[in-house]
């Protein structure tokens, strides 16, 4: 089948990708001349494992292109993915003048029948506000044009997104005609080869599903870093407690793991925009409220434990950091909490060397020249002439500690371990003192 991807970004590269390498021909049209050009020349402009290398065979075989041309995408293709960002507004809505601005496009040159799909996060009822605009457009066009409107909701992880788009846990999709779920299912019919993976449902239900799962990881990994709090001040393990409470089935081990906070475009923006819609039909989200809350509190963490070592006494002192994305696998650094760490730790006069194994580029992006950070080239450099160590992302090779490199160059023999990669008994045994995150209790050498 033919189809066209309105949006470049994560989300719509990543599916633009896969459905081409499944066999579709895909358009993908964007307004970023620039990065258009780039991925027209094989430069990918996001870090996603594998990403690139399918890319580029697709373009190569002539299942994948890109243009600047709205029109041309158009005509392309009978359905149409709109994939562009909803970023939060001030309020913490999410803000859908792209994907409105895309539906407007859609209406202002379609000549035959288009299924528009909803591919971006959404909140409840913008199919209704993109069926309405597209509606507004052909009537200002004095034309009548057959159309539908549905959601597809992307439930993709940063770091592991093609293989969740290859192997889908689940395909939902919104929308109450018949045919629609018709052109749907084939579509997805390659990916359901094992098992029909597709769900379908209203609209409403398929636009909220998403911030729902969305909101559900955040709430899980709130309630882990609450529990982790709690432990540190009652002498409890939060690690061992983990293990307890995740051999039960109705709970797991996905996603309780203590740390320094989530970040990320998807869990902030979601669980702050569904709290907003909440609002809006009159509904006070509590829970959702407080899973925002305590994420806020937990990316202080770090910075919290660093200056109860030192008795709020760091001005001239230099930190070691390990990990910069907000996750690994990825070079996205979008509400990190490394971000957090790094500006509080200048703010008070200290300053940071990190290192990261993809975000590099984009620390640099967003910090520029900042004096009081030295972006250095390999783990071990950053811990040359530092006071103390903090890890910030749990990257693979950062997991086998290096005891004696740590005491040659830590200056403070100091570890602040943001993500638990380390175990308090063989810090001790190793003569460095650490700090994790609701650990029972601190090793102070």
């Amino acid at each position: 089948m033919r189809v066209t991807v309105f949006g470049v970004g994560y989300v719509g590269l990543v599916q633009a990708a896969v459905l081409a390498d499944f066999g579709h021909e895909v358009c993908c049209v964007d307004v970023d001349q620039k990065k258009i050009d780039a991925l027209n020349t094989g430069v990918i402009p996001i870090y996603e494992p594998g990403l690139a290398a399918m890319t580029r065979e697709n373009v190569a075989a002539g299942r994948l292109l890109f243009t600047t041309d709205a029109e041309m995408g158009i005509d392309y293709a009978e359905i149409i993915f709109i994939a562009v960002g909803t970023p939060p507004g001030e309020d913490g809505s999410a803000d859908l003048r792209y994907v409105l601005a895309v539906a407007r496009t859609i209406a202002s040159f379609m000549e035959g029948p288009k299924l528009v799909v909803n591919k971006s996060t959404v909140p409840v009822g913008t199919a209704d506000k993109v069926r309405h605009t597209i509606a507004e457009a052909l009537s200002e066009r004095g034309v009548e044009l057959a159309f539908d409107v549905a959601s597809n909701p992307e439930f993709l992880k940063e770091g592991s997104a093609l293989d969740d788009c290859m192997r889908p846990d689940r395909i939902i999709v919104g929308s109450d005609s018949d045919e629609v779920r018709r052109k749907m299912k084939e579509l997805y019919a390659p990916f359901s080869r094992n098992h029909d993976k597709l769900i379908l449902m209203d609209v409403r239900s398929a636009e909220f599903t998403k911030y729902a799962a969305n909101c559900m990881l955040a709430t899980k990994i709130s309630f882990i870093n609450e529990m982790a709090n709690l432990a540190e001040l009652l002498g409890a393990d939060i690690e061992q407690v983990r293990l307890g409470i995740g051999s039960d089935p109705r709970i797991g081990y996905q996603f309780i793991y203590p740390g320094c906070g989530y970040g990320g475009s998807c869990f902030p923006k979601d669980v702050k925009a569904l709290a907003r819609s909440a609002q809006e039909v009159g509904y006070q989200a509590r829970l959702l409220q407080a899973v925002e809350a305590v994420n806020a509190v937990q990316k202080e963490k770090l910075f919290d434990l660093i200056m109860r070592h030192y008795d709020g006494h760091i001005v001239g002192k230099t930190f070691a950091v390990w990990g910069l994305a907000f996750k690994p696998n990825t070079d996205d650094m979008r509400e990190a909490s490394s971000r957090v760490l790094l500006e509080n730790l200048w703010r008070v006069g200290a300053t940071a060397q990190a290192f990261d194994p993809e975000a590099m580029e984009e620390a640099q992006r967003i910090y520029g020249d900042q004096p009081a950070l030295r972006l250095m080239g390999t783990k071990e450099a950053a811990l040359q002439g530092a006071d103390a160590l903090v890890i910030v992302t749990e990257w693979k090779n950062f997991r086998v500690p290096d005891f004696a490199l740590w005491r040659k160059h830590l200056r403070d023999k100091v570890v602040f371990d943001g993500r638990n990669l380390y175990e308090p008994q063989r810090m001790e045994e190793n003569d460095l003192a650490y700090y994790g995150i609701g650990r029972g209790r601190s090793v102070r050498i």
